[in-house]
């Protein structure tokens, strides 16, 4: 799993038909404390997470695995809005 800031949406019109009707976000992996650490990519959302989100991602076939894009082709995804992040008994981040 990655940390990622939701950093903005993308639009396709003409997609795979296991696509449709799946938001597709933009996200930046962050690191404990939310700076952005990678680069930017696509990731389907399952959660309902909007700009300015901090969620966790996952990649690669475990991205396949929801509910939602069981058997899609599907790289990303969004699984989970993280409320507050502790790192060494230090609050890093907290949603507000």
């Amino acid at each position: 799993m990655l940390i990622a800031r939701v950093i903005g949406t993308t639009v396709a019109t003409v997609k795979d038909e296991k696509l449709t009707g799946r938001k597709l976000l933009i996200v930046r992996q962050t690191d404990e404390s939310g700076a952005p650490v990678g680069k930017p990519y696509v990731a389907v959302d399952t959660v309902d997470a909007g700009v300015g989100d901090l969620v966790l991602t996952c990649a690669g076939s475990s991205a396949r695995q929801t509910a939602l894009t069981k058997d899609s082709p599907v790289d990303a995804v969004i699984m989970a809005v993280i409320d507050s992040l502790e790192v060494d008994g230090q609050v890093t981040f907290r949603k507000s």
